[in-house]
């Protein structure tokens, strides 16, 4: 993780010190279970200091909420119990985006996948073949039955399974939205060119702090695949945020062909016509969410979803190995 920020000049300042030159200011600890780093262009070190505290109480504020592995997460009590009361309004703005995506993807983003997950993960700790099931079909269907976006209640006050067995993973998208208020917190305090990387990227202003409108934005490198390192485009973005997801980003077996992205419809590791995407939006939860979707829904699908999505557009990668912008059309 890393996040680049420049505060605008003399803004958070007294008058007397509003032509301070900035100093670069530096932060390193642990963010979202990862090595993180802080780079922050201040003409004020306590108020730089002040920026990096907040910064790591609003990661640990959201993990808080959305993290798997904290037992008392909002999250995992959730999983645990079935129903969640008096959700925070993060778990609910975030729940009610899922549902979004989930209807424009026909159903390819589905954060219900969690017992299908559990399922794979337990089989591949156990030596377990996945890429010939046919004699667990039974097995996989009676998972099938714990999922479904649309068994869980979203409501102010109240989360609720609909189905017994059900459990949430937030991995497909919380990462984005914790990018989107790292991002508008620093925006709220002054910081106005930025780059914010906790996995999905949020760029804001101008990488050379030009005041130009047609020269604002941060050079950045689209490889949404690893393993197809020449399917690459250089693009500029400001004022938006890009995700990536690859089929094989992070994988079940040793071997590295059983995807850790599944399909909710069939219960399998996901296997369409797109290898890897690249997704630029307003938004990093949207970017995160439509990325993960991608490879789910395939390029008919993701076509017609980005144009319910304004301003969004995605670089994939074919099977085959064949990449470029995907346009959009209508459903």
């Amino acid at each position: 993780m890393k996040i680049c920020a420049a505060a605008a000049a003399g803004l958070t300042l007294t008058p007397g010190l509003a032509q301070a030159r900035p100093v670069l200011h530096r932060w390193r600890g642990i963010a979202l279970g990862a090595k993180a780093e802080i780079n922050l262009l201040h003409e004020d070190r306590v108020k730089a200091q002040e920026l990096f505290q907040l910064v790591e109480a609003e990661i640990r504020r959201l993990e808080a909420v959305f993290s798997l592995y904290s037992e008392t997460s909002e999250l995992a009590r959730l999983n645990r119990d079935g129903h969640l009361d008096a959700p925070s309004l993060d778990m609910v703005n975030l729940l009610a985006l899922s549902h979004r995506i989930h209807a424009v993807t026909e159903g390819a983003f589905d954060p219900t996948v969690q017992p299908l997950w559990a399922y794979y993960a337990d089989r591949a700790s156990r030596g377990m073949a996945l890429d010939s099931m046919d004699e667990e079909a039974g097995e996989l269907e009676e998972v099938l039955e714990r999922t479904g976006f649309e068994y869980v209640t979203v409501e102010p006050g109240l989360v609720e399974f609909r189905r017994k067995g059900m459990a949430l993973t937030l991995n497909g998208i919380a990462q984005g939205y914790i990018t989107d208020r790292v991002a508008a917190l620093l925006g709220a305090r002054g910081c106005t060119d930025m780059v914010v990387d906790m996995g999905e990227i949020s760029a804001t202003g101008d990488a050379a702090r030009s005041r130009t409108p047609s020269a604002r934005g941060w050079p950045i490198t689209l490889r949404p695949d690893p393993q197809t390192p020449d399917a690459a485009v250089e693009v500029k973005i400001a004022d938006a945020a890009v995700a990536s997801s690859a089929r094989t980003g992070t994988t079940f077996d040793q071997a590295g062909q059983s995807s850790h992205i599944l399909d909710p419809r069939t219960g399998r590791p996901v296997g369409t016509d797109l290898t890897a995407a690249s997704v630029i939006a307003r938004t990093a939860a949207y970017a995160d969410g439509l990325s993960t979707a991608a490879l789910v829904c395939g390029e008919k699908v993701l076509s017609a979803a980005l144009t319910h999505v304004p301003e969004a557009k995605a670089f994939v990668v074919r099977k085959g190995g064949a990449s470029g912008w995907l346009e959009k059309q209508n459903s």
